[in-house]
């Protein structure tokens, strides 16, 4: 496949495969071998890696992928902590582990990565490397069959046959664990209309619009209607309700900003259907009855809540922020009360939440639906409530109930956490 015929994935999409174990174990030789490049810098020093390095990439037969190569969890410099916190957040996004061992032994280091990865359901393959130096012991191996875990052996340096013969071994095991993957997540919206139907997609251009393009889950939205054979009017908030009114025959669906929630629910007739991209991308990106079962503890909150606000990108806070600025203000004015509001940003999630009252996170369009479902099991352990920015904005705006109109299992678990 030339560099012209590689589809161009978004990266949230693509397979993660994270490369962890202990510090030389050949981690960054590895995943050099894999990328056909020295991506990352290899010593015989121990604490090479610093910091998550990632490599985006065609892996074929496998298709596109990001590999994270991660620093030594047995690191005992004076910045480790730092660096394993850096290795823990990276392995909450990825959708297989490649620990890397060598034919020496196994340690407790290894039992908790491999711990980390069963306890977020995410597949592990041990990745044997440096045979050339030692070949792994039958008590080895029978090791990790009692642990019963999937393994291959082989080498990241030394010829190009033998690495070559050890990339493919590597790439016909990832292709055996696939199936142990969660479950593909459901269509954007494509299944909420029939084929040939069509959806209006309510478009605002302000502020926060990018410049001459449109953002990621309204581009989405579109591809995926166009997949499941339906078709798309794109329109802006202010010209709606007279774009409608032109319509021979009313659309199946309406998907609107969620800023522009309350004036389309107005402009819409309630016998059709209607619900935000960000609602759509809780269902896409993570589990919306959970999401919308963490919405109803909008209503229940009081002076002196703390909330935190969490931002899966990193931008430049705009002059009214939705995530800073306005959903706070929001927040205080439906409840009357003074909360105590907090946000993070990109990979970073806090590591006890258990102070919180609510953790209110956005549509997670640039992550992967595994670092999603990942935090949703955190708040779950934690015992706290979770929802995401297109949910609480219609709790906010008094829209919800129509806002779930094509959701109604998501709206029983909204109504009974009223309830």
């Amino acid at each position: 496949m030339t560099q012209e015929q590689i589809p161009n994935i978004p990266k949230p999409e693509r397979l993660h495969i994270g490369i962890a174990g202990r510090a030389n174990v050949g981690k960054s030789s590895f995943l050099n071998m894999l990328a056909g490049q020295d991506v990352a810098i290899t010593s015989a020093l121990a604490g090479t890696t610093t910091d998550v390095v990632e490599k985006t990439m065609e892996l074929l037969p496998l298709g596109p992928v990001v590999l994270l190569d991660t620093a030594g969890v047995d690191d005992v410099s004076e910045l480790a902590s730092a660096r394993l916190a850096k290795t823990k957040t990276a392995l909450r996004r990825i959708n297989i582990l490649a620990l890397i061992v060598t034919a020496e032994g196994w340690s407790d280091h290894e039992d908790a990565l491999l711990n980390e990865a069963r306890q977020a359901g995410i597949p592990t393959l041990v990745v044997i490397n440096k045979t050339d130096l030692r070949e792994p012991s039958p008590d080895f191996l029978s090791l990790l069959d009692l642990k019963k875990l999937p393994w291959i052996q082989g080498c990241a340096t030394g010829s190009a046959a033998i690495k070559e013969a050890f990339r493919l071994a590597f790439k016909d095991a990832i292709r055996s664990l696939l199936p142990r993957l969660f479950t593909a997540p459901p269509s954007l919206l494509g299944d909420l209309l029939p084929a040939g139907g069509m959806a209006v997609l309510v478009v605002p251009i302000d502020l926060g619009a990018p410049q001459g393009r449109l953002i990621v889950p309204q581009v989405q939205a579109l591809r995926d209607l166009l997949d499941n054979d339906a078709s798309a009017l794109v329109v802006k908030d202010k010209e709606f309700a007279a774009t409608l009114k032109r319509l021979n025959k009313p659309p199946e669906l309406v998907v609107c900003d969620s800023q522009v929630v309350a004036r389309v629910v107005a402009d819409t007739p309630p016998d059709i259907l209607l619900t935000t991209f960000s609602i759509l991308f809780a269902r896409y990106k993570g589990d919306l009855v959970e999401l919308a079962r963490g919405a109803g503890v909008i209503n229940r909150l009081k002076a002196g809540d703390k909330i935190l606000i969490a931002e899966g990108c990193s931008h430049h806070p705009l002059e009214d922020d939705i995530g800073r600025v306005k959903i706070p203000r929001w927040l205080r004015q439906h409840t009357g009360c003074d909360l105590d509001i907090a946000t993070c940003a990109g990979h970073d999630f806090p590591p006890n939440l258990a102070e919180y009252a609510l953790v209110i996170h956005c549509g997670g369009c640039v992550m992967t639906r595994q670092e999603m479902l990942s935090r949703l099991s955190q708040t779950e352990r934690e015992k706290v409530a979770m929802t995401n920015y297109g949910l609480a904005i219609s709790v906010l705006q008094g829209v919800l109930h129509r806002a779930l109109s094509p959701f109604p299992e998501a709206l029983a678990a909204y109504e009974g956490t009223l309830a």
